[in-house]
């Protein structure tokens, strides 16, 4: 890195991966519950932000600001929002591909208020930005363009789910949604369950809280008695749990589970 490159660096601002709360479409939740202050601070200082949906996004700092004044009036924060994905198509990875029409450009445009000098805010609905999310495509941006990234801590239901389940910690997998097809559904919890097997790896999985039940259902029919099933639903929300028995213990006393609140599915072969 020459010095002019080094003295450009100098002046970037940082882009920072903000948590949010786990309780999107419930009653919201002390702040100060689940976020460390100093976040808490950091955020009600920022003046740019990349956020998933600005609505939650402007939602999201007023609790801030119940806390910590914000630096400028709500109405004169930077709030820009990420590309959605279209409808009916498959989530493309953090890479991307050719065919995307979101191009690579998109995405480092949205750098443009770290470019000039400011910390940029990222900020999903829910959890740790660039986890299950497409906060991941601004973050390889950010790399690329040599804008320093800084994640700060806060809850992941993937992790505190993992955690909370007694399965294997030390391999792991998370492994996104299951086909809607009934057929390829099938053959994908057969396929996890035979990779957990091979390789004593937990598999993770989430799924659209309407359709908790279907899945549920799938992996009770699908799964070998003696695999592990752990279900967690409600993550740092008052009602939040987890537990995990085998697949024929479940099948004894199946759960119904909310059709409004996000679970974490995990499964370990035995």
């Amino acid at each position: 890195m020459n010095h002019q490159t080094q003295a450009t660096a100098k002046h970037r601002g940082r882009l920072i991966l903000v948590p949010n709360a786990l309780d999107l479409g419930h009653e919201a939740v002390d702040l100060r519950d689940v976020l460390p202050d100093g976040v808490l601070r950091t955020a009600a200082g920022l003046s740019h932000w990349a956020v998933e949906d600005a609505r939650s996004t402007r939602a999201f700092l007023k609790r801030v600001a119940a806390v910590h004044p914000l630096a400028m009036a709500l109405q004169s924060i930077q709030i820009v929002e990420m590309p959605r994905r279209p409808k009916g198509r498959p989530t493309p990875g953090a890479h991307g591909t050719p065919a995307d029409q979101h191009s690579n450009e998109a995405w480092a445009a949205l750098l443009a208020p770290a470019l000039a000098g400011h910390d940029l805010g990222v900020l999903s609905e829910a959890g740790l930005p660039g986890v299950a999310d497409p906060g991941a495509r601004l973050v390889q941006a950010a790399h690329d363009a040599g804008v320093e990234v800084l994640a700060l801590p806060g809850p992941s239901s993937l992790v505190l789910a993992l955690a909370a389940s007694g399965l294997q910690g030390q391999q792991f997998a998370f492994v996104g949604y299951l086909p809607q097809d009934a057929e390829a559904r099938a053959r994908r919890i057969h396929e996890l369950e035979a990779q957990s097997r091979k390789a004593d790896q937990t598999q993770l999985l989430i799924e659209t809280p309407y359709r908790n039940q279907v899945v549920l259902q799938a992996l009770l029919s699908h799964l070998s008695p003696t695999t592990r099933l752990s279900i967690s639903i409600g993550l740092t929300l008052p009602e939040g749990r987890s537990r995990t028995a085998t697949v024929a213990q479940w099948r004894q006393a199946p759960p119904e589970l909310s059709d409004r609140t996000p679970a974490v599915f995990g499964l370990l072969a035995r």
